[in-house]
């Protein structure tokens, strides 16, 4: 299994904002990733996200060739792609009206674009495009569940056709912020009304799909109460992923204390946490395990690390890069 990092910890919660760090290069965030290096074992890519300051979605294809030359440079290939199908940036709601639906379905157009240029260049072989419904909070979503998943869904849908036009397949990931996927069971009921596991499937997130088990944003879908035992746990979590596995075609390793986190725009979240964070609540390699179980059948062929709102001082450090790579070594060796 390939090893890969995310690039988007140096973007995500980051600006110019009140208390808000800035963001970090895409050539300092590759630099950082190359120098991990664990028994001789480096990071094998990264995980991109398609919007400034790392890419301009109007950037030329020539503009973009020189960003896979600079990634390849550093040693690196591109994996799974993220489209910036939020408001703000390319697209907008995939719950909202047409206007709004048409901006979603742009970002992912943009999207596909890029990872056909990226592909024709070599660097890119493998991995998916990420979505989710760019609809924040459940507030409105819970006006009407069953009618606003069903937007959701035909909009994934007209979203899948495009992807699939493409040569690609989109994930949506499963994260409590996101309307009709903030739970294990609306993230659920959601990829099955999309009904095109060809073409759509789900992202796993050892971070956030914590939070599912916890039913932070869907009380009434918890498989887990505060003060469980280890053996309340597993079977939770076997439940969860025996109904969420079959979508998942692409995959993040992570680390969570059971809280929600925010920066920016991107707030209540699954909090994202050092590898080795003596709060984490999860043993990384045995719940990766679950997920990745017969993953190449699913064309799974990299994983990536999310360290999504690290505050700057910890990616700075190397010592965190290290540790998050002798994690994801343990990871995939434990799938030998």
């Amino acid at each position: 299994m390939k090893l890969h990092n995310a690039m988007w910890p140096g973007l995500v919660g980051k600006g110019d904002g009140p208390d808000q760090e800035p963001p970090i290069s895409l050539e300092h965030m590759l630099d950082l990733t190359a120098a991990a290096e664990v028994n001789g074992r480096k990071f094998d890519g990264i995980d991109y996200f398609l919007f400034l300051p790392h890419t301009d979605p109007e950037a030329s294809d020539d503009d973009l060739r020189k960003i896979a030359d600079l990634i390849q440079s550093k040693g690196f290939s591109v994996g799974s792609l993220v489209a910036p199908v939020w408001p703000g940036t390319i697209g907008d709601s995939a719950m909202g009206d047409k206007e709004q639906t048409d901006k979603f379905l742009s970002a992912v157009k943009m999207a596909c674009r890029v990872a056909g240029i990226f592909n024709e260049h070599g660097v890119r072989q493998y991995g998916v495009i990420r979505i989710d419904s760019a609809e924040f909070g459940v507030e409105k979503w819970r006006e009407d569940p069953q009618a606003n998943t069903s937007k959701i869904a035909n909009t994934f849908r007209e979203a899948a056709k495009i992807a699939a036009d493409h040569g690609e397949r989109l994930a949506a990931e499963g994260e409590i912020c996101w309307a009709g996927m903030h739970s294990w069971k609306d993230m659920l009921d959601l990829l099955e009304a999309v009904g095109m596991p060809e073409s759509l499937g789900f992202q796993a997130d050892l971070a956030h799909t914590y939070l599912y088990l916890m039913g932070y944003n869907a009380p009434e879908h918890a498989l887990l109460h505060d003060g469980y035992s280890d053996e309340e746990f597993y079977a939770a979590y076997e439940k969860m992923t025996d109904k969420l596995r079959p979508w998942t075609i692409d995959f993040h390793v992570a680390q969570n204390d059971g809280e929600v986190h925010g920066a920016g725009d991107h707030d209540k979240t699954g909090k994202h946490c050092r590898a080795d964070d003596p709060n984490g609540k999860l043993d990384i390699v045995k719940c990766a395990g679950y997920w990745l179980k017969d993953a190449e059948q699913r064309g799974i062929k990299h994983i990536c690390w999310d360290g999504c709102m690290f505050p700057n001082e910890t990616l700075e450090q190397s010592g965190t890069w290290n540790t998050i790579l002798d994690t994801m070594i343990k990871v995939d060796e434990s799938l030998k």
